[in-house]
């Protein structure tokens, strides 16, 4: 088994602003696992607020023992190994899991969502994102909208509702709402809930503090639209912690380490009668074909990557009346 990895520089089309901060870039790591002839790819996104890097993802992989990946894979154990090597980490974990997902795909000759048991006629449209930004270039974004049923808005800044007002000027579609964590009243932000309501909004994506389970929790109780944890959930033990806090939980591959534990992740929100979205970070098409394999199991998708970036280093995944297409090909099905 040979591990090899590459640093990449994922450019965006925009300034993606949110609630916190604002970049341009997002660092990447590619990965590449190679056994007996096949090649499987990963790819680990660090996205700022999650605190990885080029260096600390080099670190961590310089600690990896590729031979401790064993075929036939368990992943149960090869995660058990990687979080053994270091707390944290979650994005180059993915990046390791994604590629040896794509790897037994492809010893196995069978798609990963079918080895995942997804059903593509299931997959759930995805929403196309919209950062916070000036009103004109708002509405630009808005027309640049790649044919996705649904609208996904950042929010949480003093500027929530003339933002919305924004894009109702040019699009009627559904919208879902990420506050990430910048609502901090409890009156107004159960009074934007209502308003949200009234303007077709379908779900509200971390309003307050991940920490504040509290407010998290009266907000969820009382809103008219679904609330859904994403900071605050980060890995498998984050579900139970989410029942009764939240309507669902977020899921990413970038936060969960991979597909393995996302999976995982899924199985025990179902358990508990949560709702289940799975979203992204800014990813190229390998991370966006990781998710769609698990996306056909999930209510709500938004893995909008390749639409939001401009240097992707694969072909973009066939992508029809707003869904993502999963083909029959080995593994992840990536193309070059």
């Amino acid at each position: 088994m040979k591990l090899t990895y590459q640093p990449f520089e994922l450019l965006l089309k925009h300034t993606f602003t949110i609630a916190k901060f604002s970049r341009t870039s997002t660092p990447v790591m590619l990965i590449k696992v190679e056994h007996e002839g096949h090649t499987g790819y990963g790819e680990a996104s660090m996205v700022p607020y999650m605190g990885e890097s080029f260096q600390s993802a080099t670190d961590f992989l310089s600690k990896v023992d590729a031979t401790q990946f064993k075929y036939p894979f368990n992943f149960e154990e090869i995660i058990g190994y990687m979080d053994s090597l270091a707390p944290g980490n979650p994005a180059i974990k993915a990046g390791i899991d994604i590629a040896l997902h794509d790897l037994d795909g492809k010893l196995q000759n069978k798609p990963c969502w079918q080895l995942l048991g997804s059903d593509p006629a299931k997959m759930p449209v995805t929403s196309f994102t919209i950062g916070i930004d000036t009103p004109e270039v708002i509405i630009q974004k808005v027309k640049e909208n790649p044919n996705c049923k649904i609208i996904k808005v950042k929010l949480g800044r003093d500027s929530d509702k003339d933002l919305i007002k924004t894009i109702r000027s040019v699009t009627d579609l559904p919208l879902f709402v990420d506050a990430n964590q910048g609502w901090t009243d409890l009156q107004q932000s159960l009074d934007m809930t209502h308003w949200l309501h009234g303007q077709g909004v379908l779900l509200i994506e971390q309003p307050m503090l991940k920490t504040d389970i509290d407010s998290n929790a009266w907000l969820t109780e009382r809103s008219p639209i679904t609330i859904i944890g994403d900071e605050s959930v980060q890995r498998l033990p984050d579900v139970v912690k989410a029942k009764g806090v939240y309507h669902g939980i977020n899921i990413k591959l970038m936060k969960s380490a991979g597909m393995y534990e996302a999976h995982q992740m899924i199985l025990k929100a179902k358990e508990l009668g949560l709702k289940l979205m799975i979203g992204c970070m800014s990813e190229t098409s390998c991370t966006t074909l990781a998710a769609a394999a698990l996306a056909p199991q999930c209510d709500w998708a938004d893995l909008d990557g390749p639409f939001l970036t401009s240097n992707n280093p694969y072909k973009m995944p066939e992508f029809n009346d707003g869904k993502w297409i999963l083909n029959n090909a080995p593994g992840l099905g990536i193309k070059h």
